[in-house]
């Protein structure tokens, strides 16, 4: 847990810097185009690159190359770790290119029949010309997703918790130097200045690890046999789950103008402490998992588990609950000024208030997934996987006519939450535990805090009813945190004094 801790709060505290930047990004973005036809184009358009990204070079490589990787060095084997890392990057690279130059050729009726058919032709066309410049920068993010898993299984997480926070610099500034002039395409000179970016500032820590290349490219290889054995049914599992954002952009299309603008800020919102908390920690912990895995330490990883579960849900559960209380001085707050209007908040406040119903399960599955992967097991956590984006898909279907964009939250929220609840029963079976009674408690003791710091806000927010929306987020959201705070210092909370401790070691 030391070496978790001391990655943790390094990975924290950048991964804060970079969702904060996110924020920003978003209110800049915000600030010039608002919930227009323009962004939703722009959103539209990273569908496909995205799906490609995900799929070859994305959490699949990841989960599949850093536990055989881990191997290796574990077993001391350095030369054939880096001539297992340049047979896959090789392959990776020369994928991505030739998947990149298809998806760039059948745009045009990719766009018009399966992405967004509900857009009328000129933004249609818009699309189409947004996505084909997009796809240069899913290259770039495939080969440097690849350095952020090599240098994670040295346990180097400053340059790769670093890229993010350029990428979203070079969008920043280019939407706010660039639009006056260039108008929406701006923002794909940010993309694609920020993937290399991403890419280029992890070069020094390969240097640092004296890393070697060789041109070498064999399907052959045992290691690259067991990197693509291990990926196949992930791959599977996110090719799911991408569908599952296509057909969001896909219903969302025949919506009203800024849909799927609104849907987008919403999850960005709820993403902030996902991000924060369950990534940050997820990502410090994979390596570790796939140390004590490989060495059969399965007693150590259920402690670590307990833990780390913990820990998330006293983190995550109040930062729903604020989030649902405060959705709309929140986004007030952070988003409304230029062209982003009260109608354009209280679109994206509507979603936000569904999507922060499954902030809990998405902390917990970032993690439990990880687990499984760490263990080799790709196949469970996809199975289940796909189940949940399946049920994901038919209550998108069935709820967006009652509730429109907060139908398609709400279908996400709830597959969320059955997935988490899967993931554990199995990682249970698997493992032989997680240190139930230990979580379900803490998650009692988050759950009274989260309840009586929820009725003192609202209580409290009922005394001043004509205060505008952004103060109600700058007084009331302060206060919510600290009274939660409070309430677990009186109930002596574990996680309360873990987190000093993780910061002290960091």
């Amino acid at each position: 847990m030391n070496r978790i801790a001391r990655a943790a709060s390094l990975v924290m505290a950048l991964f804060i810097v970079s969702r904060v930047l996110g924020l920003v990004r978003e209110m800049v973005i915000g600030a010039q185009f608002g919930a227009s036809a323009e962004l939703d184009a722009y959103l539209a358009a990273f569908r496909l690159p995205d799906l490609l990204f995900t799929l070859v070079a994305g959490g699949a490589l990841a989960s599949a190359f850093i536990p055989t990787f881990s191997e290796r060095l574990a077993l001391k084997d350095i030369d054939g770790a880096w001539t297992l890392a340049s047979k896959v990057g090789n392959l990776l690279l020369l994928s991505l290119i030739a998947l990149a130059a298809l998806a760039g050729l059948l745009a045009r009726p990719l766009v018009a029949h399966v992405i967004a058919p509900g857009f009328p032709p000129a933004q249609q066309a818009l699309t189409v010309e947004l996505m084909r410049w997009m796809l240069v920068s899913t290259v770039i993010f495939g080969v440097s997703g690849l350095l952020m898993g090599i240098l994670n299984s040295f346990h180097h997480f400053l340059l790769p918790a670093l890229a993010p926070v350029l990428y979203n610099l070079s969008i920043i500034l280019a939407a706010w130097l660039l639009t006056p002039v260039m108008g929406i395409h701006a923002l794909v000179v940010g993309v694609v200045a920020g993937a290399s970016l991403h890419l280029l500032i992890q070069v020094p820590g390969l240097i640092r690890q004296k890393a070697r290349w060789t041109p070498s490219l064999s399907l052959a290889d045992a290691g690259v046999r067991e990197v693509l054995r291990l990926m196949a049914p992930r791959v599977l599992g996110l090719a799911i789950v991408q569908i599952n954002f296509i057909v969001n952009v896909f219903l969302a299309s025949h919506l009203v103008e800024g849909s799927i603008s609104a849907m987008n800020y919403a999850w960005l919102i709820m993403l902030l402490p996902q991000g924060v908390f369950a990534q940050s920690i997820a990502t410090a912990a994979f390596p570790t998992f796939s140390h004590q895995a490989a060495l059969g330490q399965r007693r150590a990883m259920q402690h670590t588990l307990g833990g780390l579960f913990s820990l998330l849900i006293f983190l995550t559960l109040p930062s729903a609950v604020i989030l649902i209380l405060l959705r709309q001085p929140i986004v007030a707050l952070l988003l409304q000024r230029g062209a982003f209007d009260a109608r354009d908040t209280q679109m994206t406040a509507y979603a936000l208030g569904f999507f922060a119903l499954g902030l809990v399960s998405h902390a917990l599955v970032e993690v439990s997934a990880r687990s499984f992967y760490a263990l080799k097991d790709t196949k469970t956590p996809v199975f289940i996987g796909v189940a949940a984006m399946g049920l994901n898909v038919l209550l998108s279907l069935l709820l967006i006519n009652p509730l429109a964009i907060g139908g398609l939250a709400l279908a996400n929220a709830t597959a969320t939450t059955l997935e988490m609840m899967a993931l554990l029963w199995m990682l249970r079976k698997k493992l032989g535990g997680w240190e139930e009674r230990r979580v379900f408690i803490s998650l009692g003791r988050a759950a009274l805090a989260s309840a009586l710091m929820a009725g003192l806000v609202f209580g409290l927010m009922g005394l001043w009813p004509d205060l505008s929306l952004q103060w109600r987020a700058l007084i009331f959201g302060p206060m919510a945190a600290g009274v939660y705070l409070l309430l677990s210092l009186l109930m002596k909370s574990p996680e309360l004094a873990a987190l000093p401790r993780m910061l002290r070691r960091g």
